[in-house]
């Protein structure tokens, strides 16, 4: 009797491994189109100017020359375009898609990790001012703040415009600049390109109200300022800083303020800063739960 041969046996074929994919870029903190951080800064500017428009015409009815504003006519010209600020990063922002607050950088961040890097940079700033000062032997008392602003005529002015310099315009400004145009230029070359363009464009836009020579540290400033956006992955050391700078600038300047006088009105500069975005403060969790687009 013939047996059948036994089964042959067959190890099984191991699969190809498959390659493994290529590394990923560093990710990207949102989906920002590059373009829209320089766009929305024009588009800001023309929505004050249309809404500006309406606030002389407003106040020329009451009263205000339309070719030479009352300061508080100009005080609140200067709120609308900080105002626009905002409206213009939100608005190319939720173009985009959906947004939380922590994509423009308001959570939380580590205060020892902040405070050094802010501190070791805002001190490198004080050293290029003083340095380049006196290489252009610049006297920083002629930049004062607008006559037409009228600081030197009622205390209500003083304080309108005190608030407007140092939180109004830390909070807008840093927003826009920091919080969307460095975040969406980031998406095209990475932060160092980012923040240098960033910081360029922010000290150009102070060309109206500040003299020509005063430009370079503004821009200087601007690109820190990316740099501790960046470093602290927080706008609100931006702000901080932002803040501050503006009071003791506007302390010398503007409120001719004691050195106690500046460092209360700092103080409380800054205070009101932080009350006012802690509604929207959150932590980087906020960010990686956004909706998805």
């Amino acid at each position: 009797m013939s047996s059948a041969p036994p089964p042959r046996f067959i190890p099984p074929v191991s699969a190809t491994p498959a390659e493994p994919p290529p590394p990923a870029g560093p990710p990207r903190e949102t989906n920002w189109q590059p373009w829209s951080g320089i766009v929305a800064l024009p588009a800001a500017f023309f929505a004050a100017v249309l809404l500006q428009f309406v606030v002389l015409a407003v106040g020329s009815a009451f009263g205000s020359p339309f070719d030479d504003p009352t300061p508080a006519v100009n005080i609140l010209s200067l709120l609308v375009q900080d105002f626009c600020f905002v409206g213009a990063a939100i608005f190319f922002a939720r173009a985009a898609g959906p947004i939380v607050p922590a994509q423009f950088g308001l959570r939380r961040t580590r205060f020892v990790r902040a405070f050094g890097v802010t501190a070791g940079l805002f001190l490198g700033y004080i050293v290029f001012n003083a340095l380049y000062a006196t290489l252009i032997d610049a006297n920083t008392e002629t930049n004062d703040l607008p006559s037409g602003l009228g600081v030197h005529q009622s205390t209500v002015a003083l304080v309108a415009v005190g608030l407007l310099v140092t939180v109004v315009a830390p909070l807008a400004e840093e927003f826009l600049f920091r919080g969307f145009m460095f975040g969406a230029l980031r998406n095209w070359r990475g932060p160092w390109t980012a923040a240098v363009i960033t910081g360029v464009v922010f000290g150009a836009i102070h060309v109206l109200g500040t003299d020509v020579e005063f430009l370079l540290p503004l821009m200087v400033f601007g690109f820190l300022l990316c740099l501790i956006r960046w470093r602290t992955d927080s706008l609100l050391p931006c702000i901080v800083l932002h803040a501050i700078n503006n009071s003791i600038a506007f302390g010398d300047r503007g409120g001719d303020f004691s050195i106690g006088g500046t460092a209360l009105w700092t103080v409380g500069a800054v205070a009101a800063c932080m009350l006012i975005c802690a509604p929207f403060v959150g932590s980087r969790s906020d960010q990686a739960n956004a909706p998805a687009t």
